[in-house]
């Protein structure tokens, strides 16, 4: 079987680098780099996509040795019609780590065509770190590097205008534009930057809000060696996607003219307040995600399909839903309803083999985002405790203690976190736990332990799990 490289794939095209991509990960190759590499087909766009690591300090072996090509395979089930399909996505150069070549990477900013800035970190990764002294050396965080660029590209074109970027972050953040251009000015400040630089970054380049939605597991678990036969290539980078995907981009008019994936047949929408449409998206399908994943992994299941396919994991999302998370927002029914059949249905997708482990990253950050939100606003409107938010939430407590039946829970956050965890569980009893937790105000921003009744309840539903695990 032939190896997936530009020399195997004589006719694959090169452009001129027009979008410089944070994050090498699943979302971004089955999403964002998907709709470029078809925008390049049926528009005069022509431009690729450079990746760069944001955190990981090893090379990106993968994607690099394949010349940055690989394959998206779509399957699911569609207003009633099975998708299946696959396309060879030619627009992706490889990405370069800037942990080990920082040259290169301030290199990037010389690209007289670059344009387009699009990231996904996680929920974690719009932060300041104020140990980033300098950007003289490799930043630690996002924003840094951003910051690092943005100053070397200001510096070489002279501060010349159209030489700013329009910078589109995928963060399941709310304002993650704003927030991401907040903590840029930060850096600015902290390093002492030029005052025409900050200028330069505020009139001349363009933090755009987003929404995006689609489920990108990765790699098809169970059936690559067989899909790789089909393809004709050895393909380890391959991705597989749902059907269904969903951008809304809030930012200057004139960007619809330069980003034309409406000309492209996407159905993308440039809005003027994404607010609703986040909302809607990161209460009901990102929470239910949330809630779903440490509750099901405990009972031993691992992937989404097999936990909708479980009779019991399957009824307690739906209760959660429909009977906590949809009575708790503000929205008409009629339009979360219809969305919420529909997060159902995407979950059920018999051709995705969804890990629950993968979208266990960073649980404790998507949990502040996803899920307290509207548990606060349902004990607000209903004047209880909405049993299914809590019985998730004490589920999670019990996944990072880091193992459960005699297994390790594949933990996967930051290493302060981590620690965290690792060191109240050493106190033992589940009321003390439970009490930590609900008191770390840098976790929630509030101590929830003032929340009448949500530790009893919390405390109730830890002892069941650990419970069961000892029984």
């Amino acid at each position: 079987m032939k190896l997936l490289s530009r020399q195997n794939i004589p006719s694959s095209p090169t452009r001129p680098i027009s979008v410089l991509q944070f994050g090498t990960g699943n979302f971004l190759r089955g999403f964002a780099d998907w709709m470029i590499d078809i925008l390049n087909e049926k528009t005069s766009f022509n431009g690729d996509i450079q990746m760069v690591q944001v955190h990981s300090k090893k090379p990106a072996q993968g994607i690099n040795s394949q010349e940055g090509l690989y394959h998206v395979l779509t399957k699911g089930v569609s207003k009633g019609q099975t998708i299946e399909d696959s396309r060879l996505i030619q627009s992706v150069r490889g990405a370069i780590n800037p942990f080990l070549d920082y040259k290169a990477y301030l290199d990037l900013a010389k690209i007289p065509e670059l344009r387009f800035v699009i990231s996904n970190t996680t929920e974690a990764g719009i932060y300041f770190d104020e140990d980033d002294k300098d950007w003289a050396t490799t930043p630690e965080s996002f924003p840094g590097k951003l910051t690092a660029l943005l100053y070397h590209r200001f510096q070489h074109f002279d501060g010349a205008s159209e030489k700013g970027l329009v910078i589109i972050p995928c963060e399941l953040v709310e304002d993650n534009g704003k927030k991401l251009k907040e903590n840029i000015k930060r850096y600015i400040d902290l390093w002492d930057l030029s005052g025409d630089f900050e200028d330069w970054v505020v009139k001349h380049n363009f933090f755009c809000n987003t929404l995006v939605d689609r489920i990108v597991p990765g790699y098809p678990l169970g059936s690559g060696n067989e899909i790789q036969a089909q393809l004709g290539f050895k393909d380890e980078q391959m991705v597989m996607t749902e059907p269904f995907y969903f951008w809304a981009i809030d930012g200057p008019e004139w960007l619809k003219k330069e980003l034309p994936l409406d000309k492209a047949g996407f159905d993308v929408l440039f809005v003027k307040d994404i607010s609703p449409y986040r909302t809607r998206k990161v209460r009901i399908l990102n929470g239910a995600h949330t809630c779903l994943v440490p509750v099901a992994y405990l009972k031993g299941i691992r992937l989404v399909k097999d936990a909708m396919e479980n009779e019991s994991t399957s009824n307690y999302l739906q209760k959660v839903i429909f009977e906590e998370i949809i009575p708790a927002m503000d929205q008409p029914e009629e339009n979360l309803i219809p969305f919420a059949e529909d997060v159902l249905d995407r979950f059920r997708n018999p051709f995705i083999k969804h890990k629950l482990s993968d979208i266990a990253l960073n649980s404790i950050a998507k949990w502040k985002v996803r899920v307290l939100p509207t548990l606060l606003d349902y004990i607000n409107k209903k004047d209880q405790i909405p049993t299914g938010m809590v019985q998730a939430f004490a589920a999670m407590i019990v996944f990072y203690r880091g193992h459960y039946n005699g297994e390790p829970t594949p933990i996967k956050d930051k290493p302060e976190v981590i620690k965290y965890f690792d060191q109240i569980w050493k106190i033992k009893t589940p009321e003390a736990v439970v009490e930590s937790v609900l008191s770390k105000v840098d976790y929630w921003d509030q101590d929830l332990n003032l929340i009448y009744g949500l530790s009893e309840a919390l405390i109730k539903e830890v002892k069941v799990l650990l419970a069961q695990e000892e029984g």
